[in-house]
């Protein structure tokens, strides 16, 4: 028996004498030996294979369900800070006291007369480090997901790349049921997708 017929195919080690992940950078239908981000996950039969495939369909919603509570987290942040902003009113430098709020900023923007007004409104407003952390925190959660995915998607493997696509529609179907019209009219949602992060 020729030894090299018998591992035709099978080119990347998994440690031991038995099958071998089958690597491919073509696309491909392969489903035995198919190794998914990991060598630990290795596809010796066709229910693993299924149950893969229902995995990273599951993945795929989840990066969906973390894009909302992300936005949901923003959103809730924001509302808080501009309810404390509504509180707390600064005077803007050489106007009455009297003269504050929305007038008193606008007067400092345009007028030039306040140059930290300026720079508050470029670089917007501090976020606390408890939110600070919630949102950096889902953030990574979120793009350490999306290059999971890009991995899954890297192994070329037309039914693996099926998974990721249907996750991503369905997690968008069932997540996406609202919409901001005002928001998307006027572009400031950023419509970012599961492309990257």
């Amino acid at each position: 028996m020729n030894h090299d017929t018998a591992h035709a195919g099978h080119n990347m080690p998994t440690g031991g004498g038995g099958p071998r992940c089958s690597m491919n950078m073509l696309w491909n239908t392969d489903i035995i030996n198919t190794c998914i981000v990991f060598r630990s996950w290795h596809i010796h039969t066709h229910t693993q294979f299924v149950l893969s495939l229902l995995a990273i369909v599951l993945l795929g919603v989840f990066y969906e369900y973390l894009r909302v509570v992300q936005r949901s987290l923003d959103r809730r942040i924001a509302l808080g800070l501009n309810a404390a902003k509504g509180k707390i009113r600064v005077p803007s430098r050489g106007s009455s006291p009297g003269a504050e709020g929305a007038e008193g900023l606008e007067d400092s923007l345009l007028g030039g007369r306040n140059g930290r007004a300026v720079k508050s409104a470029l670089n917007g407003t501090p976020v606390a480090p408890v939110s600070r952390a919630l949102r950096a925190a889902l953030y990574g959660a979120t793009v350490f997901l999306s290059f999971f995915l890009m991995l899954v998607f890297m192994t070329y493997n037309a039914y693996l790349i099926i998974a990721v696509v249907v996750g991503a529609a369905l997690g968008h179907y069932i997540f996406g049921a609202t919409m901001n019209v005002d928001a998307i009219l006027v572009d400031t949602q950023g419509g970012k997708g599961m492309a990257c992060h």
